[in-house]
């Protein structure tokens, strides 16, 4: 049941012409950045007046309004819903052409204050490319040519997010994924002419680091105190930008620091200062294979006929990550429910036995050194189009730290190399750390997420990334301690999973849809959109599918 209000802004909108007074000049106004109420509300102010408004982008527009877009972005969204390059026809305006020309009381003629720039298209040019604005409308694969320009950008990004600046930090993730993206190294500023997401500031580092091979703002926050500092503190599982920003000022700098002063720490906190240089040594992949043997004997084994995947970077294909994440689902709709206490009880009560002969080693009792687990919170019909959209997923989880046996690790590895090669952490003498070349284990952070059969291709989708695993875990560790401990806005998905937020970005202003890890939303013809797979999604969204392998934005 569409709201009276709303009711009558589409019918306002739906209205047609009852006269025309200037038939040559035919006018399109775009949504985008403007909403419908806006739109709607310009339409009739215009229709009322006597110009011809048109409901749907044609050939026959002479003249396109928009509102807060720059000409580039216009222009992209205009061959995007065609399908063709639209270069040529009608003039990109402005809003204020079309206000002027209210006010008037017929169309103004267009001048260069009104026109919205286009960069020119390369000609004949094979070196340059044409980039779309979206990132979830561009490949990027997992290595590039030009991370000595997108670590410089993600150094101010990072910075950005410690000193709670979110639109900076988007800016500058932005355009670090654009160059992630480029088909060949950066040479020259020549090479960035046509790209979308690069801003002034970025275009002036980079500029820098062409020119001079590094840049002075970088190398002075990579060197600072400020940004040092936050990088240690924001690193112990279970702390958010926030509560390492107070502890900054009261001055902390390091997971030292906390135990020297006898800082009040939630267990998460506990547990992230006590292995902290474990969780900050990258897990491989032979690593997260071992773990996914441990992981799907304990879901089978409690129950039988459930479905695994391994997710976030390692699906996308990479080495080595910061922690492991696996999706778990029943295609008997209903089974998956209350799972994860089964799951974590198995693990801790029986996984030694099971695995005893699998490790050929001395084995001690405890598999997991903590774990969080919340149970899943979402129901459609209460968490409709009606509901304010969440960054977060709300299935049933667990945040967990993982003794992993150093010996596993080398069985499966099949070479002389074994887990203790992993990492060059430093030894500390922190209360109750272990000594992991001494203990034969280490820790690792694995995360374990639950989805109902129905939402699972949302959910895998949504898991795969990209993202900023050890941030996510600290958002999520802890429930809502951490969760108020943090800044917590849409903006914040960006750091989470750049590809997953421009895919709702996309979703919401140009497909007038709402996307969820739960559930696609047609706002259009008010109802839900069902997908076995991926691909499906994408078809919905009108999006050409992109593998995992090349969403590394």
């Amino acid at each position: 049941m569409i709201p009276l209000k709303r009711r009558k802004v589409s019918l306002a909108v739906n209205q047609q012409n009852d006269s025309c007074t200037f038939p040559h000049v035919s006018i399109f106004i775009l949504e985008r950045k403007m909403g419908t109420s806006r739109r709607a509300f310009l339409t009739r102010l215009g229709r009322s007046k006597g110009f011809l408004i048109k409901e749907s982008y044609s050939s026959s527009i002479t003249h396109v309004v928009s509102e807060n877009n720059s000409g580039d972005e216009v222009q992209a969204w205009l061959d995007n819903q065609t399908g063709r390059d639209t270069s040529s026809s009608g003039h990109l305006l402005d809003i204020r052409w079309f206000t002027e020309s209210m006010e008037a009381g017929h169309p103004v003629i267009v001048q260069d204050r009104h026109i919205l720039q286009v960069s020119p298209k390369p000609n004949g040019d094979p070196t340059a490319m044409l980039m779309k604005s979206y990132a979830c409308q561009r490949r990027t694969p997992l290595k590039h040519h030009n991370s000595f320009l997108t670590e410089a950008l993600e150094i101010l990004a990072q910075n950005a997010e410690y000193n709670d600046n979110e639109g900076r930090s988007v800016a500058f993730r932005r355009a670090a994924s654009v160059l992630k993206a480029l088909p060949c190294r950066v040479r020259s500023m020549e090479d960035l002419r046509c790209l979308p997401c690069l801003g002034d500031h970025s275009q002036r580092v980079i500029k820098e680091i062409l020119e001079d091979g590094s840049s002075r703002e970088v190398e002075s926050t990579r060197q600072s105190e400020q940004y040092q500092a936050m990088k240690a503190l924001t690193g112990i599982f279970g702390v958010g930008v926030r509560t390492a920003d107070r502890w900054f000022r009261e001055g902390l700098r390091s997971p030292d620091d906390l135990i020297r002063t006898g800082q009040q720490l939630n267990r998460a906190q506990q547990a992230g200062v006590q292995y902290y240089d474990d969780l900050q040594k990258p897990i491989t992949k032979v690593e997260a294979d071992v773990i996914s043997d441990i992981v799907e004997k304990a879901v089978h084994a409690v129950l039988p006929g459930a479905e695994i995947q391994l997710m976030g970077g390692f699906r996308r294909g990479k080495e080595v990550g910061h922690d492991v994440d696996f999706l778990i689902t029943h295609p008997e709709e209903g089974k998956e429910e209350r799972l994860m206490p089964k799951i974590t009880n198995w693990l801790e009560e029986q996984v030694f036995v099971k695995f005893c002969e699998y490790l050929h080693d001395q084995i001690h009792p405890g598999l997991l050194l903590y774990q969080k687990t919340t149970r899943n919170s979402y129901l459609e019909k209460m968490d409709g189009p009606a509901r304010a959209s969440s960054n977060m997923d709300r299935f049933e989880r667990c945040f967990s730290i993982f003794k992993l046996q150093k010996s596993a690790v080398s069985s499966k590895s099949n070479s002389t190399a074994s887990a203790e090669d992993v990492g060059t952490g430093r030894e500390s003498e922190r209360p109750g750390e272990h000594h992991a070349e001494a203990s034969g284990w280490r820790a690792v952070r694995v995360d374990l997420v639950v989805s109902p059969y129905c939402q699972f291709a949302f959910a895998t989708l949504g898991w795969t990334g990209s993202k900023c695993d050890r941030l996510k875990s600290h958002l999520t560790a802890c429930g809502g301690s951490v969760l108020r401990s943090v800044p917590f806005t849409g903006d914040v998905l960006f750091v989470l999973q750049l590809f997953e937020r421009e895919l709702r970005r996309w979703a919401g202003q140009e497909k007038h849809m709402s996307l969820s890890s739960h559930a696609l939303y047609d706002r259009k013809q008010n109802l839900y959109l069902r997908a076995k797979t991926e691909e499906e999604i994408f078809a919905y969204l009108g999006l050409e599918f992109i593998p995992p392998s090349e969403r590394n934005a």
